[in-house]
């Protein structure tokens, strides 16, 4: 797989043997693709938490407390759809997939039908909830990307930007594509995020229990 604007394949032989280019493949369970954007691997994943959910509609939609019911969908469920979500960057139109799919959960729970037009907010006040699922994403990321940059180690380096080479860069049209770090991102840079993610007890401090979930407007 190449990752790059020119469309050019990449000639690679093993044994004499020609290695086929593709456009996607998975890797450790994540679906690689060759734009480097995460918006395939998160439809993958929701289209599976999906699927289990309704191996066991039965458990989360019967008569049990809604507090355990919650706690079910988020382990079983949850952790299903955010496999791999510390390396997302996420762009608008993910985020917006992420909170429907976190809305389709509580309405399937609550045996809601989209037929029967209850709002978003109604929906949240009958489970007691609060948009959360962007908020878990962000957390997730800031306690990984903390732990690489304690360390010295490679990863810490592709992620500085700091590996040798030559790159030949072209201006093109349109906003800066979005990096991993810009959900974390801090107004005095990355040098300043950097250093609270030296202090443990800061970093956690940041993006811990005391950050509070994401609320955000209906649509």
């Amino acid at each position: 797989m190449k990752i790059s604007r020119q469309p050019t394949p990449v000639t690679l032989k093993i044994d004499q043997k020609q290695l086929e280019n593709v456009k996607c493949f998975k890797y450790l369970g994540s679906l690689l693709t060759d734009d480097g954007r995460c918006t395939c691997e998160n439809t993958s994943r929701i289209a599976m938490a999906k699927a289990a959910f309704s191996k066991k509609k039965n458990l989360f939609t019967s008569k049990l407390d809604l507090n355990l019911r919650k706690k079910l969908v988020k382990c079983y469920i949850w952790s299903i759809a955010l496999y791999g979500a510390e390396t997302w960057t996420l762009r608008a139109v993910d985020q917006k997939h992420l909170e429907s799919f976190e809305m389709w959960c509580w309405r399937r729970m609550e045996k809601i039908s989209w037929t029967d037009y209850v709002r978003n907010e109604e929906v949240l006040i009958r489970v007691s909830e609060q948009r959360n699922i962007l908020h878990e994403i962000r957390k997730r990321k800031a306690n990984w990307i903390g732990h690489v940059l304690r360390r010295n180690c490679l990863l810490k380096e592709v992620i500085e930007g700091k590996i040798e080479g030559r790159i030949e860069v072209t201006r093109r049209r349109g906003r800066r594509r979005k990096k991993m770090l810009d959900d974390l991102g801090d107004r005095r840079g990355y040098c300043h995020l950097k250093e609270k993610a030296l202090d443990r007890i800061k970093w956690r401090n940041c993006f811990g229990r005391d950050c509070g979930p994401v609320v955000l407007t209906d649509y």
